[in-house]
């Protein structure tokens, strides 16, 4: 038995990306801890909860409302980023990684909304 949110890939990887920037955000200065690498965390989090959420709604409409809540999410995680990487708390080649991928994930949320009737 399982929720049939688990079988997406977006969450899926909405899941595994969060993983990343959790253990990213491990290496952040810790007077960062209430700012920076809260918002971050919170908002790579709230990605695969936007997509769980929204997935047990009745209707499709709501659930592309909530897929676009995840797109919002990716946004902020990539501003976040950039933050983190101006403030010389990741390197080129982590953001590079973190930020190729936090596109790549919301083409496929773009295209799965897409998708849904």
């Amino acid at each position: 038995m399982s929720f049939k949110f688990e079988k997406l890939i977006i969450w899926q990887d909405s899941m595994n990306f969060a993983e990343t920037i959790f253990k990213i955000t491990l290496n952040f200065p810790k007077e960062e801890i209430y700012n920076l690498t809260s918002q971050i965390r919170r908002a790579s989090d709230s990605i695969a909860l936007n997509i769980s959420e929204g997935s047990i709604l009745q209707s499709n409409l709501e659930f592309k409302r909530f897929l676009g809540y995840s797109i919002r999410s990716i946004a902020e995680v990539v501003t976040c980023l950039y933050k983190a990487k101006n403030r010389n708390y990741i390197d080129e080649n982590s953001f590079q990684e973190c930020y190729n991928f936090s596109y790549k994930l919301m083409n496929h949320i773009i295209a799965f909304r897409n998708k849904l009737t």
